[in-house]
């Protein structure tokens, strides 16, 4: 077995146990499960395609405000809830996608950026989103109208479910053929036009992908959380997101998850001290950059490489 298993074995009986060991808070723990996956979707568009993205936050909230409303509104059961979410948010992603892949470095991003912006306008103004006050009260409901997801030991395992499941698909998706034409298309795009294949439509199905797991991760989110506001699908988040990927380790497996978890953590053990937590959060993040130039895992995977 290589050290890559021996990790996700440890990882994942640690996430099985976590709920019976008094470390760490049961919904922290699913807030953190949510970012890191929204950060592995993030990653799989930027670390292993190339394409960087400042509107995945329309992705992430918008699939949380879908799942809010059919949840609490139609009384839908959580499961078809998420798929909804997920549904939309891939529909999303192939209209922005459809628009923002003619372009390329800066002026792809910032097409993202600018229609996620729209997102957010829309969000604001349909009266189903109510405003500034989000989607409030959502209900947890019972997984396939059996299990009862109102307490947090089932809703973390349901949380869980979701994660390992879309992790396993950004994994797979990543050693597969198609995702070695990503990582081909992120090397040297036109080598890979000059191979006969369609760059294009590659690209596209990549920040489908990436759209649908966000979607994934922020529809899990407002069930935890029984909420969905404009946080969601605030450009902030955007930045955020990219934050988490490029502090992990841009590319790697694990870095996303690293990342999600230093800045999840710093915001919620520095918020007691008001308004100092942001410049101690910028001071660790500007250190944290200096040291780590390919990320925290990038780094630690590249002196394990060197010591060997």
């Amino acid at each position: 077995m290589d050290r890559t298993r021996i990790i996700f074995v440890l990882l994942f009986i640690a996430g099985l146990l976590l709920p019976f060991q008094d470390v760490i808070y049961l919904v922290f723990a699913m807030q953190l499960l949510c970012f890191a996956l929204f950060a592995c979707a993030f990653n799989l568009l930027l670390g292993f395609t190339g394409l960087l993205s400042f509107g995945h936050a329309a992705f992430f909230g918008s699939a949380g405000y879908i799942t809010s409303y059919v949840c609490k509104e139609w009384g839908w059961t959580p499961e078809v809830g998420v798929l909804a979410g997920v549904a939309v948010s891939t529909a999303l992603g192939w209209l922005v996608g459809s628009l923002a892949i003619r372009r390329q470095g800066i002026y792809f991003a910032m097409i993202t950026l600018a229609l996620s912006q729209m997102v957010f306008f829309l969000a604001l103004q349909f009266p189903f989103t109510h405003g500034e006050d989000g989607i409030q009260g959502v209900p947890r409901g019972k997984f396939l109208g059996i299990v009862d997801l109102s307490g947090d030991v089932a809703m973390y395992y349901f949380t869980f479910a979701v994660f390992v499941l879309g992790f396993a698909l950004v994994y797979r998706t990543i050693h597969s053929p198609f995702g070695q034409v990503l990582k081909s298309i992120r090397e040297n795009e036109p080598r890979a036009i000059s191979l006969g294949y369609d760059v294009e439509r590659f690209k596209l199905l990549a920040f489908m992908l990436s759209c649908a797991l966000s979607g994934l991760a922020g529809s899990t989110k407002s069930l935890v959380f029984q909420l969905a506001t404009l946080t969601d699908v605030h450009w902030h988040m955007s930045g955020q997101v990219v934050l988490m990927t490029l502090l992990g380790g841009m590319g790697t497996i694990f870095g996303p998850l690293v990342g999600a978890g230093v800045v999840i953590g710093l915001e919620k053990y520095l918020a007691g001290i008001g308004s100092w937590s942001t410049i101690a959060t910028g001071v660790i993040f500007v250190v944290c950059v200096l040291a780590f130039r390919r990320g925290i895992v990038g780094e630690l995977a590249a002196l394990y490489g060197a010591k060997k």
